[in-house]
């Protein structure tokens, strides 16, 4: 187990170092001087020129990428263009609300995800498992951002049950959770029908196993069955998904903040685009890639916990 998990880790930490590199690569690649973007197009070739050099722009590739990676990796993500503060305080202030959003987003797709797939393995051939089919559907097919208007203007415009975005922020709990409750909707609803249809068909086929119908012979109810036997072992395909989906809640927060007008980092990476703020862009951008590979790195081990026997293939 210990080599096991020295190999995944220094696995995840090649990876996370590839994506930097990538990143700074690509992002200092693009077309446009960022002088201009700060100082605007009616500055002078000399100012820009200054400002060049305070910002280390000059430098070659290489220096600049060494520079910023030892920044990063002691919390130094250097300052931000547009914001005219350190990037890493931008982080630090807008992190908590983008990591609620996607941990109510997460527990709800899991919840909602399991339950409907288990519903309609256990009434297979019947309504509800139609129902639910159909229903997942039309869930994977939705754009989340349409669906998130759709709930504005039901829940909000019209019924006015909720607020139609914004977030007035953790000193005032309830009204915080109220508006999170859309977008967490927005993002479970989309994201919950891919693992409802996962779960249906990995439980329909350990229903199909010889000790599920021995269990049933022995007089065990449906519940039980389910519970016991079925689940646990149509756990592997299920925490695959779950890894995935973690990931694809993560980054669905960028549009979704956009849309609920949320003051987390999703809006931050769009603002910073818009603005091509170097520093800051690259290091959300990094940021969410390294979220999306611990994820896939808690998935490799999981497999491990839920199954030891699959240690030898991941190895």
């Amino acid at each position: 187990m210990q080599v096991f998990l020295l190999r995944r880790t220094l696995g995840f930490l090649a990876t996370i170092l590839a994506i930097s590199v990538i990143v700074f690569l690509v992002m200092n690649v693009l077309p446009g001087d960022p002088s201009v973007t700060i100082l605007g197009i009616d500055s002078t070739e000399d100012a820009r020129a200054a400002l060049r050099a305070q910002l280390g722009l000059d430098d070659p590739l290489w220096q600049r990428y060494l520079h910023w990676i030892w920044g990063a990796l002691h919390g130094d993500f250097g300052t931000s263009y547009f914001f005219r503060v350190p990037v890493g305080e931008l982080i630090v202030e807008r992190l908590p609300l983008t990591l609620s959003l996607a941990a109510f987003g997460t527990l709800a797709t899991v919840v909602l995800g399991i339950v409907l797939g288990v519903i309609a393995a256990a009434n297979h051939g019947r309504a509800g498992d139609w129902i639910i089919m159909l229903l997942s559907q039309l869930g994977i097919a939705i754009p989340a951002f349409w669906l998130s208007m759709l709930l504005v203007l039901l829940f909000a415009v019209k019924l006015r049950w909720l607020p139609p975005g914004g977030f007035p922020g953790w000193d005032e709990p309830v009204a915080a959770l109220r508006s999170l409750i859309l977008p967490t909707t927005a993002l479970a609803l989309v994201q919950s029908a891919v693992l409802a249809r996962v779960t249906r068909s990995s439980a329909l086929e350990v229903m199909r196993l010889d000790f599920v119908r021995t269990a049933r012979a022995t007089g065990m109810t449906r519940g039980r069955i389910l519970g016991r036997h079925i689940l646990p072992n149509a756990l592997v395909p299920i925490v695959t998904i779950v890894g995935m989906q973690v990931a694809a809640v993560v980054t669905g927060t960028i549009v979704i903040e956009n849309v609920f007008y949320l003051p987390g980092l999703g809006r931050l990476v769009f603002q910073s685009i818009s603005n091509r703020d170097l520093f800051t862009v690259q290091a959300l951008v990094v940021l969410f890639a390294a979220i999306v590979v611990t994820a896939n790195f808690l998935v490799d081990i999981a497999y491990v916990l839920i199954d030891p026997r699959l240690k030898g293939r991941l190895s």
